[in-house]
Parts: structure tokens; C-alpha cells; sequence
């Protein structure tokens, strides 16, 4: 389906249509996963399984708000190239304000959670408890997503994951000082889902809000917002060297860019719930990875939790029946009862 199609059909019907066309319908627009739009997904998610290790990696160097700070710098570049090259119209008009403001909160206190998350705990498990994004975003999609209805296999989805959560809880407390790597875990679990209800969001704002807007709001309010912040909290001196810039590069160009620009486009046509659920290969992949690049060799309990937690992703997102999506009478442009996430 074509952008210019979705686009007319928000429009309400014109007053000369016949009885014969086919009655107006909540927004549909979104739809299923095509073969070569999920191998995009697939690889995307895939880079985004090493986000974790690179935010480790760079805390080495920085502290938590800085690197956040200068991730969301290094981001900007590739969002404000893409703006560039789409001729993107960039001016915020009346009515965009509120919107743009609050999903810059919302996304500045995420990535607070995550790199504290990740500073206390190991690379391992903030990728495995980040990925419990895909579970919220089941949950919220029921509510605020017309179409992504939530089947009662979902809910022993959440059950499945948040089992895998207490075993990967239990696995940091057999850990030399467990107590810091709860907090890192218990954060990481937190940002996941912020993150979960972010992509959400985000998927309503998009329907009228340019993605290059967006994401270039967040980046230059959340640059600002996270300056003044490190400034006052982290006095100590930090040391630029090459890892550090790698570790940049790779959060902010690849990931806060790329990866950021990437899904909010495909959430503009496709389900959020079913582009969520590519994601659950990377606890796997970023368990592998955290082994290989940051030498944390994974316990026996980290990968069951790993599992407990993808097997529970994957329940949530079990589609409901073809029956149940109904067609409603209600015209296209009728705000939803839910609300924004």
C-alpha cells in the first residue's frame, strides 16, 4: 500500500459517494509483516542487539548522561541527513508542541534508565530485560493501536517473561555484589518498558507528524536537557579515546539514527506488535555478543531466563482471530477512546 493511498484514506468520504462504496472504516492501514519487510526488521533488530555493549563499552570512558548526551548528538546527523534528502518539512506547527515535548520527556527518562541500567549491571542482562519492550508493546498496542487486539495468550506471555525476569533476578544475586547488579537490573526492566510504550506512541504521533520531526525534536531537546543535567550531577573529568568513539558511533549513528529512523518508519505501516516481535532474537544475540566483545561469559541461569523471556515475547504476540477485527461504522477521523500512551 502506498503512502499516498494510506494517506486518502484518512480523508472522510465525499458527500456524492454512492451506496454502493464501501462504508468508512477505522484506521487499517497498518497491516502484517511481508517477507522482505521482516528481513529489514530482522536485520535492524539484530544491530540493535549490540546497542547494549556498546553503551557498556562507553562507560568506560563517559559517564551515563554524557554518553547520552553525545549519542543523541551523534544521532541527529544521520536524522537530519534523511530530513534533508525526503525534503522533510521540519517547522513545528500549532498543535505539535505538547505532543513533541512530551514524547521527549518521555524519551529522555528512558534513556536515563538504560544507561544507568547498564552501568550497574552486565551488558547480558540489560539486553535480555530490555527486550521485554516487545511485551509492552502487545499490552499498549490493544489499547491505542486500532486493529493489534490483544488474544488471551498474551497474557500468558507476560506471565512466561516476567518469569524469566525472576530467574535473571536470581542470577544476579548469586554474583560478587548482587545488590548493585539488581538496581542495574531492576532499571534495565524499567526502560524496557518505556521503551515498549514509546514505540507506541510514537506509532500514534507518526499517522501525522513527519518520523525526520520527531526524532530530530528528541535528539536536540534531549541534547540540551541531558547537558545541563550532566553538567550538575557528573563533574568527574572523563577521557576521549578511540573505543569511546566507537562505542558513539555506534549508539548514536547506527542505533539513536539508523535503527530509531528505520522502525518508526516501518511502524507507520506495519503493526508495531508484529515488528516487536523480530526483536526476540536479541537476548541471544546480545548474550553471544556480550561473551565475545565484553568477555562476560553467561551462566546456566541467564540463558533460561533468556528463553523464558523470548518464549514469553513470542506468546504475546499471538494474533487474535480474523473474527473478532471488526469493521466499525464510526468515520476514519473519530479520535480513539483510549487516548494517547
Amino acid at each position: 500500500m502506498s503512502s499516498n493511498v494510506a494517506d486518502r484514506s484518512d480523508a472522510a468520504s465525499p458527500p456524492g459517494q454512492t451506496s454502493s462504496s464501501p462504508p468508512p472504516t477505522t484506521d487499517l492501514r497498518r497491516r502484517p509483516l511481508t517477507l522482505k519487510s521482516g528481513l529489514f526488521v530482522f536485520f535492524v533488530t539484530t544491530l540493535w542487539s549490540g546497542n547494549s555493549i556498546a553503551i557498556k563499552a562507553g562507560l568506560d570512558y563517559a559517564p551515563a548522561l554524557r554518553l547520552g548526551w553525545m549519542r543523541m548528538l551523534a544521532g541527529s546527523v544521520v536524522i537530519l541527513g534523511w530530513a534533508i534528502y525526503t525534503r522533510a518539512d521540519l517547522r513545528i506547527h500549532r498543535g505539535e508542541w505538547w505532543p513533541l515535548i512530551s514524547l521527549s520527556v518521555f524519551f529522555g527518562i528512558q534513556i536515563i534508565f538504560m544507561n544507568l541500567g547498564i552501568k550497574y549491571t552486565t551488558a547480558g542482562h540489560a539486553t535480555v530485560l530490555i527486550v521485554t519492550s516487545s511485551i509492552w508493546i502487545a499490552v499498549l498496542s490493544h489499547f491505542f493501536i486500532p486493529g493489534d487486539r490483544l488474544a488471551p495468550a498474551r497474557l500468558m506471555g507476560i506471565m512466561v517473561a516476567y518469569s524469566g525476569i525472576i530467574v535473571i533476578s536470581a542470577d544476579s544475586l548469586r554474583e560478587p555484589g548482587g545488590e548493585n547488579l539488581i538496581v542495574g537490573d531492576i532499571l534495565s526492566a524499567i526502560s524496557g518498558f518505556l521503551l515498549g510504550a514509546r514505540i507506541v506512541y510514537n506509532a500514534r504521533l507518526v499517522e501525522g507528524i513527519d518520523p525526520a520531526k520527531m526524532l530530530l525534536f528528541q535528539a536536540a531537546f534531549g541534547t540540551v536537557g541531558f547537558v545541563i543535567i550532566s553538567f550538575i550531577f557528573e563533574p568527574d573529568p572523563w577521557l576521549w579515546t578511540w573505543q569511546l568513539a566507537v562505542s558513539l558511533f555506534y549508539q548514536g549513528m547506527v542505533i539513536a539514527g539508523f535503527g530509531f529512523l528505520s522502525m518508526l518508519l516501518m511502524s507507520k505501516y506495519f503493526f508495531p506488535s508484529r515488528i516487536s516481535a523480530i526483536s526476540l532474537t536479541q537476548p541471544v544475540t546480545g548474550i553471544l555478543l556480550a561473551w565475545w566483545i565484553l568477555d562476560e561469559e553467561p551462566s546456566e541461569l541467564l540463558w533460561v531466563g533468556g528463553i523464558l523471556v523470548m518464549a514469553g515475547a513470542l506468546l504475546a504476540q499471538k494474533r487474535s482471530p480474523p473474527a473478532k477485527r471488526i469493521r466499525s461504522a464510526a468515520p476514519v477521523n473519530q479520535p480513539s477512546s483510549g487516548g494517547d500512551a
